[in-house]
């Protein structure tokens, strides 16, 4: 096995939990460098830090897997790691069929996401480490779980970084990628082959069923609302009206389609440019509570800045429209918006707005998105609800 030699005095973050190790962290290698493999990592004194996975070719050298010299990185530590993962999200959710049941470094296998819709399986395989053991985790995934069905939706461009390809396609079993799932209490489609991320944004669940407190007999705007998660439980929770804006004529399709599973006639969709719509002045005052998920404005540091207008813009336009005593729920699903600076950006839009507004709540991802302690940037998605006077 490959020894990885770091810098002096690097180790102090890793066995903290923090599960990376950058190339500019590293000494030396004593071995044959083998990308992908498990390395044993070494503090400058020799001493034993860490097993991971190792890649060159990446900023990230090192991926952790395990702070314990005992271990045996074989195929029965990777089965003993996915069912320590998957006894958490036994009894979550009794109204859902649907959850995220491995995520990547926060569930102490990185690279490797695991999302079942129903009794379909959509994986991800981000790390070369995990992509060559690809086989071993299907396998261990159906011994333990017995699905229909496993699809790939390893067409995230992360691959790029790690030297891989992005993919897709099935990896087991016959089944079609549409499938019924349950969510809440509501029925609808996720298509596992062409929708986002592996199928859904699950880790918005916990943050959907919570409009409960704030949508009944009320006007909703739902903007940027995919396939009508959140419109679709503003309506389950009495609703007067919603409406469930997005530039996809599809994801408009498929929120009509969903809200008809469902026997909800109180919805409409409008199919339009959403910042466009929020500087419409006619609709002033019509809504009750208005609800911001847009995509993710930045993926990197870079782009933060130009991020941060955006943001600020799309919450400034929803307070100066949203009716007196009305309840906002503003959400960001970009890491690089850190919740320091996403609040930040909200005081800023309450001055320009002159509004006077209520902190109510904030809240993160479902708690079938773990994050570690030491791993900040697995703590993405920030929920804040304001109530605007």
């Amino acid at each position: 096995m490959l020894n990885v030699i770091l810098n002096n005095n690097e180790e102090k973050e890793k066995l903290e939990g923090f599960p990376w190790i950058y190339n500019n962290e590293i000494n030396k290698f004593e071995g044959q460098i083998k990308n992908g493999e498990v390395v044993k990592v070494l503090n400058s004194k020799n001493e034993f830090v860490c097993y991971g996975f190792l890649n060159t070719f990446s900023k990230i050298m090192v991926r952790i897997l395990s702070y314990n010299e005992n271990d045996v990185i074989d195929k029965e530590f990777f089965r003993k790691r996915i069912q320590y993962s998957i006894e958490h999200r036994k009894n979550l959710f009794n109204d859902s069929n649907c959850q995220r049941l491995i995520f990547s470094e926060a569930d102490f296998l990185p690279g490797l996401i695991v999302d079942k819709y129903n009794d379909i399986l959509s994986v991800q395989f981000l790390s070369l480490g995990m992509d060559l053991i690809k086989k071993d985790i299907v396998d261990i995934l159906v011994e333990e779980l017995n699905p229909k069905g496993i699809y790939e939706r390893s067409d995230m461009p992360v691959r790029l970084k790690e030297g891989l390809e992005q993919i897709k396609g099935p990896l087991y079993g016959t089944f079609d990628t549409r499938v019924l799932v349950i969510e809440n209490g509501i029925k609808f489609y996720v298509d596992v082959e062409n929708g986002q991320k592996t199928g859904y944004f699950l880790d918005q669940k916990l943050n959907r069923d919570n409009v409960k407190y704030y949508v009944k007999d009320k006007m909703v705007l739902d903007a940027f609302s995919n396939v009508g998660g959140f419109a679709l439980n503003s309506c389950k929770y009495g609703a007067k009206h919603v409406d469930a804006c997005d530039i996809s004529q599809r994801a408009c399709d498929e929120i009509l389609l969903n809200a008809k599973l469902n026997n909800f006639t109180n919805l409409s969709t409008k199919c339009c440019d959403v910042f466009s719509l929020l500087r419409d002045n006619d609709i002033k005052d019509k809504y009750d509570v208005i609800i911001l998920d847009p995509p993710a404005f930045t993926k990197t540091k870079d782009t933060v800045k130009k991020a941060y207008k955006g943001y600020k813009e799309i919450n400034l336009q929803a307070m100066k429209l949203i009716k007196k005593g009305g309840y906002l729920l503003t959400y960001s699903c970009s890491q690089n918006m850190t919740p320091e600076l996403f609040l930040q950006m909200l005081k800023e839009a309450q001055v320009d707005s002159k509004r006077n507004i209520q902190f109510i709540d904030f809240r993160v991802q479902a708690i079938d998105h773990p994050a570690l302690l030491a791993g900040e940037e697995q703590l993405y998605l920030k929920c804040v609800v304001l109530r605007i006077e």
